[in-house]
């Protein structure tokens, strides 16, 4: 089982299996005199860019061994895209346990990860959030159901075509002063609108209940896109702003969900990082990157190059 020792788990799941249900933390992350020789030869995301916070959302696409766009051909294609940008801070989708624990290996040595199964444990896909212990450090962290018993592992109680919910994080920024800030990372329904308002009006009631004097980033596959529907609505009107629209700079807008087809220029963006309103953004991108035409995922990461205050 993963160390626990180094972040506090808070008390929100009150079910005999909450304690094994949880997989935070699922190595040790290892100094820098144990890095390989490649690793020491990358420059460090955090010193690219001083305090600024490469951040990443990314829907995997769970692993198969269904052809084409098995894991096993996609899996190099997606290490290499996450070895180029390296961010600090990736919140994941639709992950399963032993294909995060290959993303794991592929980031190297100063990449650790908290999250659990959405069915508990192991079991079905994480919201697993990876982060570079060069430059954040967890505080605390949890895990609620998106349904009305969000404390029950597992539960779904709104008609959605699958168990959905949300991991989230308060970390510490190493390199901008010991800054505090949360990070949540979700994935909503593809099936239900009803699952989908009901999830973002508990996402919004969960953040209201936060140390709000603190940043606060969401990341998250929302399955909508975004500026047409009123869950996109729901989470600006929580006073949240989406990093694509309050960016300085951004690269060319695709949609984010190609399902392995010819990518689609100014589609939507059901793929989303929103933040608090003080955080600054520098720069946001959907990352198009793939490798003789074959893409890690059949959603293309976005990215966001912020200053938390």
């Amino acid at each position: 089982m993963p160390n626990q020792s180094r972040v506090t788990r808070r008390l929100g799941l009150k079910t005999a299996l909450a304690a094994a249900a949880a997989v935070p933390l699922s190595s040790t992350a290892l100094s820098p005199s144990a890095a390989s020789a490649e690793e020491r030869d990358v420059v460090p995301a955090a010193e690219r860019g001083g305090r600024r916070l490469e951040t990443m959302s990314f829907n995997l696409r769970f692993a198969s061994t269904t052809e084409p766009n098995s894991w096993a051909v996609r899996r190099p294609v997606m290490r290499e895209l996450l070895r180029r940008d390296r961010p600090h801070l990736l919140g994941t989708q639709e992950g399963l346990y032993q294909q995060l624990l290959d993303i794991e290996t592929d980031l190297g040595p100063y990449y650790d990860w908290i999250g659990t199964g959405r069915a508990g444990g192991s079991r079905d896909e994480f919201m697993a959030i990876y982060y570079d212990t060069r430059r954040l450090a967890p505080l605390e962290y949890d895990h609620f159901w998106l349904s009305d018993t969000p404390d029950v592992i597992g539960s779904n109680t709104w008609g959605g075509g699958s168990i959905r919910m949300v991991t989230w994080v308060r970390f510490r920024d190493l390199r901008d002063g010991g800054r505090q800030f949360y990070f949540l990372d979700t994935h909503l329904d593809n099936r239900s609108q009803d699952a989908r308002a009901r999830a973002a009006a508990l996402i919004v009631q969960r953040i209201a209940g936060l140390d709000r004097s603190l940043p606060l980033l969401v990341t998250g596959d929302f399955n909508v896109a975004a500026h047409k529907n009123p869950v996109y609505d729901t989470m600006l009107g929580a006073g949240l702003v989406d990093t694509w629209e309050t960016a300085a700079e951004r690269g060319d807008l695709y949609a984010t969900f190609h399902g392995y087809r010819p990518l689609t220029p100014d589609g939507d963006r059901i793929d989303w990082i929103l933040a608090s309103p003080g955080v600054t953004v520098h720069r946001a991108d959907i990352n198009t990157f793939s490798v003789d035409g074959q893409f890690p995922s059949d959603h293309l990461p976005v990215q966001a190059s912020l200053t938390l205050g």
